[in-house]
């Protein structure tokens, strides 16, 4: 069963470099986890199918495609500080892990939280974990060189991108509850005269995300 979940790995890596992902170290970073860790029993024979699956609490892990999409955006560089909004099934903070990230990762869902933390220490991976509002970031380790949200959202928090480092990037779903466009949010190097941050936005194709719930996102899912 293992050569099997390999190979099918390694032809999800080729796909996904077919289908566009040319950072190198996300196709490697992706080649080394196996999905089928973070993926819910029923599910397993999914894992590295090209879509998004189930998780519980009406949550999913996203589309490989998508994590690797996202991370490639976000340009991880080695012994960053990377804040993930998210958790979900710890899939993406195992991939930017993966990339020599120091991640701090926040999840609402306490199911979720718990099962996540659980399956990425029993792999090995040092992770910051907290339950709570991921909109609000985390304030205690901020500013952060990376912050990537794997919710969509209806706008960009303010606190997220008050949390961000001068030169630092933010890559994050914006829209509607149903459809999401992506957008990578870069901070100057240099404020304003009035010494007020400065921010570059830029605009990717469609996506479609759970929505972002918390006080800077979604009140509400229905």
């Amino acid at each position: 069963m293992g050569i099997i979940q390999d190979k099918l790995r390694e032809l999800l890596v080729a796909q996904l470099e077919k289908e566009g992902i040319g950072d190198k170290r996300v196709l490697e970073a992706i080649g080394k986890i196996r999905r089928e860790n973070f993926v819910i029993d029923e599910m397993k024979k999914y894992a590295y199918d090209n879509i998004a699956l189930p998780l519980e609490g009406n949550q999913t892990i996203s589309q490989p495609f998508t994590v690797a999409f996202m991370t490639q955006l976000l340009d991880v560089r080695k012994d960053d500080k990377v804040l993930e909004v998210g958790t979900g099934s710890g899939y993406q903070s195992a991939v930017i892990k993966e990339l020599g990230a120091d991640v701090y990762t926040v999840e609402r869902i306490e199911q979720l939280y718990k099962k996540a933390k659980q399956t990425l220490t029993s792999i090995g991976y040092e992770i910051h974990f907290r339950c709570g509002d991921g909109t609000l970031g985390w304030k205690e380790f901020a500013p952060f060189d990376r912050i990537i949200v794997t919710a969509g959202a209806p706008q960009v928090p303010r606190e997220l991108l008050l949390q961000l480092k001068p030169g630092g990037k933010l890559v994050i779903p914006v829209g509607s509850k149903s459809a999401q466009e992506l957008f990578l949010v870069e901070r100057s190097l240099q404020d304003s005269p009035d010494d007020e941050p400065l921010y570059s936005r830029a605009k990717y194709f469609d996506f479609k995300f759970v929505p972002l719930i918390g006080e800077e996102g979604w009140k509400e899912i229905n």
